[in-house]
Parts: C-alpha cells; structure tokens; sequence
C-alpha cells in the first residue's frame, strides 16, 4: 500500500487556503489515501461490488479469488460462466467482468498506457467497459492510480459532506461543489478523501 508522494504538500496547501480543510487535515493527520491491488484487480472488485453491500461483496469475491486465485484478464477471460455463477455473480456481473476482460487482453487498458494521459481521456477509456460508469471511473482514478485532482460530483457522500462542512445542511448542485472546490485545485482529491473521512471514521479504501 502506498501514500501519494504529494500528500503533505495537498495538506499544507489545502490548510492554508480553506479553514474548514484545515480543521479536517489537523483532525485526521495520521491517515492518508492509500493505493492496493493491480488495475485489473481493482476494477473487477469494483463491479463485484455494484449494488450490494460492503459485507456481501468482500463474501462474493472471496469466492472469485478462491476459485482464480491468480486474478488477471486471461483468467477471468477463461473462466466458465457456469464457474463465476458458483461464486454469487449475477449473470450482469458476469458479463461485465468478462468485458473487462477483453478490454484488458484486447482494447490495450493498462497503467503503462495510461502514464502522461489526463484523467478525461482515461474515463473516456473505463466508460467503455460494460459495468463501468463515471463515478467508478473517478474512484478507480482517486484510489487506485492516485490522480490529485478528481472531483466525483455524483458522489453521495461528498454531496452530504459538502453540505454539512459549507451549507449549513442545505442541499448542494453541482455548480456549487465547483464553485466551492475552485480553491481545493490542484488537489481536489484529497480534499475530498477528507470529507469522505469526516462522514465516516475509517479511512475510505477502495
């Protein structure tokens, strides 16, 4: 697990020009966003986890990984549907892991080819796969290739983080969450990676 090399100089400077940023890093200062896992491996716990709870989806994938231990796309790519449905996968899930698959073996997704390329472009790419939307798209840019500067706008939680640290509980748009994070950039994940913290004691992993 690794902490981003930018990590106490995004603190310093986010403290330095919003309070409540301030309040957040000086509260949560032993902790800090930390990357796990391969791409592929990430991406595919990511659709094992659509829809279903935290609990259930660690159960559910500690199936997969019993039954391919070596978790890459040829695998899954060559697994049997019949397999993967002994699991707990849906047929859907199915499918979208086998997608990724493809996308890996086939449409050249890989963190090589993703070096220098901007985070647009990237969700572009993941936005292609079955299963994928922009919101996974952007977690998988926060957590797993630590880009510093994500903003997930259909984030949940950082909607009712925003709210409660900024709006005095009203409710937030989304040209607000811009409007409010103009001074968080270039480090608007971890910005974010704080009010995600501040709704929920344990350190947001992905």
């Amino acid at each position: 697990m690794m902490t981003p090399a930018y990590w106490k100089q995004a603190n310093r400077e986010l403290a330095a020009c919003d309070k409540v940023m301030s309040h957040l890093i000086q509260r949560y200062e032993d902790a800090s966003l930390v990357s796990r896992d391969c791409a592929f491996t990430t991406l595919a716990r990511s659709i094992v986890g659509q829809q279903i709870s935290v609990k259930a989806a660690e159960s559910v994938w500690q199936k997969v990984i019993g039954v391919i231990p070596d978790m890459a796309p040829h695998t899954i790519a060559a697994a049997g549907r019949d397999l993967l449905r002994t699991c707990g996968l849906s047929a859907r899930k199915i499918s979208y892991l086998q997608d990724l698959s493809r996308h890996f073996i086939e449409e050249g997704l890989n963190e090589i080819n993703w070096i220098g390329v901007d985070d647009e472009t990237i969700i572009k790419q993941l936005t292609k796969v079955k299963g994928i939307g922009r919101w996974t798209a952007e977690m998988f840019l926060i957590f797993h290739l630590q880009r510093p500067d994500v903003l997930p706008l259909d984030d949940i939680g950082l909607q009712r983080a925003i709210s409660q640290h900024y709006l005095d509980k009203q409710p937030v748009s989304k040209i607000t969450m811009l409007e409010l994070a103009k001074p968080w950039q270039p480090w608007r994940s971890v910005a974010t990676w704080y009010l995600w913290r501040s709704l929920d004691p344990l350190p947001v992993a992905y």
